[in-house]
């Protein structure tokens, strides 16, 4: 475990396969799963290198090319050889991250046909949270409250518009891990859910979740809905924005069809369905809407409010109108971390090394053609 000079091996001696791991925390943060990594799978060479961060220094970080030579596995965030022939070797990437658009122009996506996968899955716990909490501000009056503490102020009145989740409708926005994680803490709530996929899900083997989940969590058997929608088209969109949406939660991936998902005449709809004001919560990526249309929709009361943990561009620069839209919250593109993350991240990564020696398909398999 860990890096260092490779020793030469004797005449004969065949080498072990590689883990390469290239990630910006701490290898002590690891080091529990990593053993158990290294026992489960024995003859596995594990070498960590402490990726630089920010992003702006990735490129600094160093990895010895005899690494990347040999490497047969890469647990990566957004690190790659340059090229697929920089790691003849290599039958598994594994992204630490949700998606992979960041990566969607290297040559390794474009080029190669090098599984790679994710770790949709991990991130479901503290982004759910994240959404429940920031909409429980929002219809608690919590901002208002907080400043009468400041002024060490006591006025009930700010504190009596109250609507609580008994009865209300969630729309969750794309129904993998996060969306099924928020949906299972709705309904604790008393909220009625309704889901929203890509490609339409009409019988109980379509509406399970076949990723990687932490246990206890989810909605495994997708039993949660009392009604499920579907499609990429504006058609099939609208039809499902025409709910009577109370919280509306966007955890779809970006791609070319999700560009602009929601604009202008998706506001309007959401408020003609919902004239008490639908709250958008965007956990995905800021490109899934039209950040004008949404300062419009804000300032012009169409919805109630936004909770918001990506932008358009990241970061936001501090000029841009949207820090200042009514009754929004922002907060920087935090809500999938944890302190258990890389542990969580690591689990998707033993699992895959589990279904590889066993002959079975990868979890969280990306499809390059689909973008995710």
């Amino acid at each position: 475990m860990g890096g260092g000079p490779e020793v030469p091996l004797r005449e004969g001696a065949q080498k072990n396969d590689v883990l390469l791991a290239v990630l910006p925390w701490p290898e002590q943060l690891s080091a529990k799963i990593i053993s158990e990594i290294k026992d489960e799978f024995p003859k596995l060479e594990i070498h960590y290198i402490q990726e630089n961060f920010p992003k702006k220094d990735r490129a600094k970080t160093e990895v010895p090319e005899d690494l990347t030579k040999r490497a047969k596995f890469l647990a990566t965030i957004a690190w790659l050889p340059a090229t697929a022939s920089k790691s003849p070797n290599l039958e598994l990437i594994q992204f630490f991250s949700a998606g992979t658009n960041h990566i969607a122009e290297h040559p390794i996506y474009t080029d190669s046909e090098i599984p790679l996968t994710t770790a949709s899955g991990v991130h479901g716990p503290q982004i759910a949270e994240w959404v429940i909490m920031l909409n429980l501000v929002h219809s608690h009056n919590y901002i208002q409250l907080y400043e009468q503490q400041k002024k060490k102020e006591w006025v009930q009145s700010k504190g009596a518009q109250v609507r609580d989740g008994v009865g209300r409708r969630v729309g969750v926005l794309g129904y993998g891990s996060i969306g099924r994680q928020v949906a299972r803490l709705a309904q604790a709530l008393g909220s009625d859910v309704i889901a929203y996929t890509a490609s339409p899900r009409k019988t109980p083997e379509s509406r399970r979740d076949n990723g990687f989940i932490v246990p206890g969590t989810g909605d495994p058997e997708g039993s949660i809905p009392s009604a499920w929608y579907s499609g990429l088209d504006k058609k099939s969109l609208h039809e499902f924005l025409r709910q009577e949406i109370d919280l509306l939660v966007l955890s779809v991936p970006l791609t070319k069809d999700t560009q602009h998902f929601l604009s202008t005449d998706e506001f309007e709809l959401l408020h003609k369905s919902n004239p008490n004001g639908t709250y958008v919560a965007n956990i995905s990526r800021g490109g899934i809407i039209d950040q004008p249309a949404l300062i419009k929709a804000l300032e012009s009361k169409q919805i109630s409010g936004a909770a918001l943990d990506v932008a358009d561009p990241e970061p936001l620069p501090s000029d841009d109108p949207l820090w200042d839209a009514p009754n929004v919250l922002i907060t920087p593109h935090i809500s999938g971390m944890s302190t258990v993350y890389a542990e969580r991240a690591f689990g998707v990564l033993r699992e895959n090394l589990r279904r590889r020696r066993d002959g079975k398909n990868f979890v969280n398999q990306v499809d390059r053609k689909r973008g995710y």
